[in-house]
């Protein structure tokens, strides 16, 4: 019998294009996931995909399995919302999922404003699912994830909400306090404080360091940002963090420096499934998102 996790593993491997990518977006081992495959070929005695093909190609048994789950897959989770909706034309719950930790603070506006236009409204705000909240969403766990980094899927939609700007954060009398701006070069092996994230997560490492090929330091980790940014102002280590987390410096003997010449910016998406059971309290909440982070952008320029 063909069970939706083969389906589900099918989307995985036309959206990733390989097994590696798949079993990524799977949450499985690479192993797992090719005994899954294996599986799936013995219940149909054929092969769904050429081996070794790059970009990877499908056979004809493997397309015509993959045109099924892109026809079924969206029903299922469709209908999986529905019941648990109660069967609601629309539900009264708004579940946002963050995937930043300082994004609270400035998040309070928002969530003020929608509660005044939305009294009857459930919102609940929550990083509980921070390194799985794309699949909690389409799981149906979630009805939105403010997130920086999407990625492609049959039943989930991304809406830009605003752009942003990673800053280098040092001391004043930090050594690279007076440069226009840095180069990776200068940021080698330099300590990283940041919040309880892998160092691979990290914006500094991903979009600056690793492409460059530098090293970083040791990272430190630190749960909240006050604390974070008082650890700065000592020249515990240095930190890249977004301009809404730099203003709750306040006071600190702190600067901000541009990582490279034209600064790291960085995109913010509003997550939700195609198919949702709450889609006017989800456009009204993105609104309210884009709404404000354009005016604390235009604030700080």
């Amino acid at each position: 019998m063909i069970e939706l996790r083969h389906l589900r593993t099918l989307m995985a491997l036309k959206e990733s294009g390989s097994l590696a990518g798949a079993a990524k977006k799977r949450f499985v081992t690479q192993s797992a996931l090719s005994h899954q495959i294996k599986e799936l070929e013995q219940r149909i005695n054929s092969p769904i995909f050429v081996r070794k093909s790059k970009p990877l190609s499908f056979t004809q048994e493997g397309a015509r399995l993959l045109h099924l789950a892109e026809e079924i897959l969206p029903k299922v989770l469709e209908t999986e919302t529905d019941l648990k909706n109660g069967l609601e034309t629309e539900t009264n719950q708004l579940r946002v999922g963050i995937e930043c930790h300082s994004c609270f603070r400035w998040l309070m506006p928002v969530m003020e404003q929608f509660r005044q236009e939305h009294p009857q409204a459930e919102l609940d705000l929550s990083s509980r699912h921070l390194f799985d909240s794309l699949n909690a969403l389409e799981m149906g766990e979630l009805d939105i994830v403010l997130t920086s980094d999407p990625v492609p899927g049959h039943s989930l939609a991304y809406q830009h909400l605003f752009d942003f700007e990673v800053k280098l954060v040092v001391a004043k009398d930090h050594p690279l306090a007076k440069e226009p701006y840095v180069t990776p070069k200068q940021l080698a092996r330099l300590p990283i404080i940041s919040y309880p994230v892998p160092l691979t997560r990290l914006d500094i490492y991903r979009h600056f360091l690793e492409p460059a090929g530098i090293e970083a330091g040791e990272q430190k980790t630190c749960d909240l940002t006050m604390m974070l940014l008082q650890r700065i102002a000592c020249k515990d280590g240095i930190a890249a963090l977004p301009n809404w987390s730099i203003n709750e410096g306040h006071g600190l003997s702190l600067t901000t420096v541009k990582l490279g010449q034209e600064g790291l910016k960085r995109p913010l998406f509003g997550a939700y499934r195609r198919h949702s059971g709450n889609s006017t309290l989800i456009q009204n909440w993105l609104q309210l998102v884009a709404s404000e982070g354009l005016s604390r952008q235009q604030k700080t320029n």
